[in-house]
């Protein structure tokens, strides 16, 4: 939120007077901020919390052509799953077995769809998760 708040008149300036006419702002939020699971509550409320957010400020700069978007990763392969409690991660492998998880590149791509749209174009959410997550 402080990066954004701080980004904000750098990108209304830019989508004023840049070539593309357009700034994007994109935040990283989580399959778990469309869903809740027990024994995470906090980070799920924190990534229901960065859908919300996106969603407001995205209503109160979309006349000034600076578009909010957010991505909402299923489970990708990262460190964070070493982070979780015992419990979580004994939920989490009984869930998950032994898919193939998104990869960092696979959400990368999927900021850069949404970064160079048409200026006309606003895609203000992604859902992205592995074939195999049920």
């Amino acid at each position: 939120m402080y990066t954004s708040h701080a980004a904000i008149p750098h990108l209304v300036k830019a989508a004023a007077d840049g070539p593309r006419q357009v700034a994007d702002i994109v935040n990283v939020g989580s399959l778990s901020g469309l869903n809740a699971y027990a024994m995470q509550a906090t980070y799920c409320a924190t990534k229901f919390g960065v859908g919300a957010f996106s969603e407001a400020l995205r209503q109160e700069v979309a006349r000034r052509h600076v578009r909010v978007s957010v991505v909402e990763p299923g489970s990708v392969d990262t460190e964070l799953r070493s982070h979780n409690s015992d419990i979580v991660q004994q939920q989490l492998a009984a869930v998950m077995g032994g898919i193939e998880r998104l990869q960092s590149q696979d959400v990368a791509e999927s900021i850069g769809f949404i970064v160079t749209r048409p200026r006309h174009v606003a895609v203000a959410e992604v859902l992205v998760r592995p074939t195999e997550q049920v």
